[in-house]
């Protein structure tokens, strides 16, 4: 004799997002590898599996919104669950960079002879790190102030401030990306110059990734926002935005401290 059983949590639909999700981000880990070792395949397979995982974040995240916005299925209990959720994959992201500055610390502290025993290697010129770097440093440490006026503003309902929290938050992530850019165009060198050229460009290259995520990120709960869907008790969607915002700021930093000045100095 079967009976209702009530709980605080849902059972997930079916959804064809998870497995569209690993391929794509298959594919763009592939075309990525492809492309820096000069294949003509990674060229397009790299932006194709990029615009896959875009659109399979897209999908993805509006089918959680629907639940919690218009089905209402997120409950204190589910909430609990996300945020720890969102909190774990923060953590595994430090991990992932951590990755990186250990390559990073290995190569610079104990330069092998084929390096030219210094470091940075013979033939690399580090950049200036108080220029552009200093410049988009400071960029991301105001984006972090106007993320949080955005949230003080949520808590006590002043739509105006928070418009004009994300505006200059957005404003201010497109202009870092867009300074990285120019940066990785003026570059006196590339990914294959050296175990340099290959820290330095994954390290900040996959830093640039998580900005453009960030900014996708806060630009979906800047449109939620808009339509009224957050309120002062229950704006999840945005304040998992602002961590993973935060988790960017502080990455660069370190990125700046290790990378560009103390890399620059050794």
């Amino acid at each position: 004799m079967s009976q209702n059983i009530k709980h605080n949590f849902h059972l997930v639909d079916y959804s064809p997002w998870p497995i569209i999700t690993a391929f794509s981000v298959f594919y763009m880990l592939t075309g990525a590898v492809l492309y820096m070792h000069s294949f003509v395949l990674g060229t397009y397979l790299l932006p194709l599996g990029f615009l896959f995982v875009i659109a399979s974040m897209g999908v993805w995240w509006r089918d959680v919104i629907r639940e919690a916005t218009f089905e209402e299925r997120h409950t204190k209990a589910v909430q609990k669950g996300i945020r720890l959720g969102m909190l774990l994959f923060i953590i595994s992201e430090i991990m992932f960079f951590f990755g990186f500055f250990w390559a990073f610390f290995h190569a610079a502290l104990a330069p092998t002879v084929e390096l030219g025993s210094v470091w940075p290697p013979v033939g690399i010129y580090a950049f200036n790190p108080w220029g552009v770097p200093l410049f988009n440093t400071l960029i991301l440490l105001l984006s972090g102030a106007t993320i949080t006026w955005v949230h003080h503003s949520i808590l006590v309902s002043n739509r105006i401030e928070i418009f004009l929290g994300f505006i200059f938050t957005l404003v201010l992530a497109v202009a870092f990306t867009s300074l990285q850019v120019m940066e990785y165009l003026e570059a006196s060198f590339n990914i294959s110059d050296s175990v340099y050229g290959s820290t330095f460009y994954m390290a900040t290259g996959f830093h640039g990734f998580h900005v453009i995520v960030g900014t996708i990120f806060i630009a979906v709960a800047f449109w939620r926002e808009y339509h009224y869907q957050f309120s002062s008790e229950l704006h999840f969607g945005f304040e998992a935005s602002a961590w993973y915002w935060h988790f960017v700021d502080v990455v660069w930093l370190f990125l700046f401290i290790t990378i560009y000045w103390w890399g620059s100095l050794i």
